[in-house]
């Protein structure tokens, strides 16, 4: 090694190397360089395990967020279709009833005048018979005593004539 002064009286140090101890030293900088980039590379390969392992949980977290909307929507969209069904349901029972209301307020109304007309015959007859009755010379001698039935389908009456 040796030190030598320029003209102006700077300091100039002029290095003199043994090749061996600079291969050397070169050999450890390499051999430092390369486990710097072994754990450089060893780092970087964890960093990318972990960073695949948190974009898959990302992923999993966002497909059972989308999974339980989805779940959520197909829910809502169930119990509206059955609110749906039900709304027909129910104005198919409403149509129903009115309709057999009707048939059954129809229903009643014809056989209530049947009935009606049947009895109309009936005092009829009786008024008849009264009449010919009190026309009838023994109207003191007897009494007229009668009952009659009314059904759906023929018309009953029982008359008896009591001597006294």
């Amino acid at each position: 090694m040796g030190i030598k002064f320029c003209s102006e009286g700077h300091l100039i140090v002029i290095v003199v190397e043994d090749i061996e101890e600079t291969i050397q030293w070169r050999l450890l900088e390499k051999k430092k360089k390369e486990k710097i980039k072994k754990k450089h590379q060893k780092r970087q390969k964890a960093a990318t395990i972990i960073q695949a392992w948190w974009r898959g949980t990302l992923v999993r977290r966002t497909l059972l967020h989308m999974a339980l909307r989805a779940w959520i929507i197909q829910g809502w969209w169930r119990t509206t279709l059955l609110r749906l069904l039900e709304k027909k349901r129910r104005a198919a029972l409403v149509s129903y009833v009115t309709t057999e209301r009707a048939v059954i307020k129809l229903q009643s109304l014809v056989r209530m005048w049947r009935i009606h007309w049947r009895y109309c015959q009936v005092l009829n007859a009786l008024y008849v018979i009264q009449c010919h009755w009190q026309c009838h010379n023994c109207q003191t001698c007897a009494l007229l005593r009668g009952h009659c039935v009314v059904t759906a389908t023929h018309l009953q009456f029982h008359i008896e004539i009591i001597n006294c």
